[in-house]
């Protein structure tokens, strides 16, 4: 293989791991959150940092919840997350949490 086509291919490689992979968004509800009724907002974020291309974690994520427990928890990889594993040859690997609850409307 020449230079040429091996430049290529990795260009080829980036781009599909940057728009292919940019996009997993995991939901997950957390009791009675479904039934509730009220607004949605944002409780906490935080991030989860893994090493080795997501085979080790790097420490644990304290991301708060509400005391009720009733939340929705949202892990997604987002563009910056595949910019941060690229960037770092894969070594480092970010997801993004997000926890949303709701609040009660007041009439």
């Amino acid at each position: 293989m020449t230079k040429k086509t091996i430049t290529n291919t990795l260009i080829i490689l980036f781009l599909f791991n940057l728009f292919l992979t940019s996009c997993m968004v995991t939901k997950t509800n957390v009791g009675k959150y479904n039934q509730q009724e009220g607004k949605n907002y944002t409780y906490s974020k935080g991030k989860q940092v893994w090493l080795f291309w997501g085979i080790l974690p790097a420490g644990r994520t304290n991301v708060n919840t509400p005391e009720d427990g009733d939340c929705q928890v949202i892990t997604k990889y987002t563009f910056l997350d595949g910019i941060i594993f690229l960037a770092t040859g894969g070594i480092v690997k970010t997801y993004s949490i997000k926890i949303k609850a709701k609040r009660e409307q007041k009439n």
